[in-house]
């Protein structure tokens, strides 16, 4: 678990939040560790390619040295203008996958998009559902969010039942580039709005009460730019 050191430091690094045997919390190197090993032992049919980035494609071992990459690179995207939670999902304290919500001008548009992804083991359990519901509750309800973004390749009927289930509506199709090919992607959208007519169902779909730490922390963070590294150091007083 994150040291209380680190997480009075850097508070992103405190954030956790639970609900019955689920939880999402931020992924430290033990976590990290846990995970780019889950991932290496397959996510996905070797037919399909649920992402835009082939990172699952490959050995094992080049697959978990991309997760602990990608995630080591990540921590330090917290803050107004960027703004990224990459959360390790946990069942009973399993490690199972990972959920993440990342946006640019985050302080200006407040507008974040999901992502994830579990272990073929812990697939078909509704586990990604809930994942998702949780994290919708983390962004309108813990950060202050207006909106929130997901998109799933055509053929990812997964990914797209998740969205339909936690109540997000269908913002038009795009083609992208996918491993080399065309493909179709379904963007999804949900506003705070929206959010709160489906907040009792998405309830009843985590099926505990929630609890989030360190959210408090983050977004005094958050708040205070000058606090962040890159931030122009502060103006000296003009000489007497």
């Amino acid at each position: 678990m994150t040291s209380s050191r680190l997480a009075e430091l850097w508070p992103a690094a405190g954030l956790r939040v639970r609900a019955g045997d689920l939880e999402l919390r931020w992924i430290d190197d033990e976590l990290a560790l846990d995970l780019a090993e889950l991932a290496g032992a397959g996510i996905h049919d070797e037919g399909a390619m649920p992402f835009n980035h082939p990172w699952t494609r490959g050995p094992a071992r080049a697959v978990a040295r991309s997760v602990l990459t990608f995630q080591w690179a990540a921590r330090s995207q917290v803050g107004p203008d960027r703004l990224v939670l990459e959360l390790g999902v946990l069942v009973d304290g399993r490690p199972v996958g990972v959920q993440s919500a990342s946006g640019d001008h985050w302080s200006v548009l407040r507008e974040l998009e999901t992502g994830s992804w579990l272990g073929r083991a812990h697939q078909g359990q509704g586990i990604g559902t809930r994942m998702r519901a949780l994290m919708l509750h983390l962004c309108f309800e813990g950060l202050g969010a207006e909106s929130v973004v997901s998109g799933a390749f055509t053929d990812n009927d997964a990914s797209t039942s998740v969205s339909r289930r936690t109540g997000f509506e269908t913002d038009g199709v795009t083609r992208v580039v996918r491993e080399g090919a065309a493909a179709m992607q379904t963007r999804y959208r949900m506003d705070r709005a929206r959010w709160r007519q489906c907040r009792d169902a998405d309830h009843a779909i985590i099926g505990a009460d929630i609890v989030m730490e360190g959210v408090d922390a983050l977004l005094a963070d958050l708040a205070s730019p000058a606090d962040l590294p890159g931030a122009p150091p502060p103006q000296a007083d003009p000489a007497p």
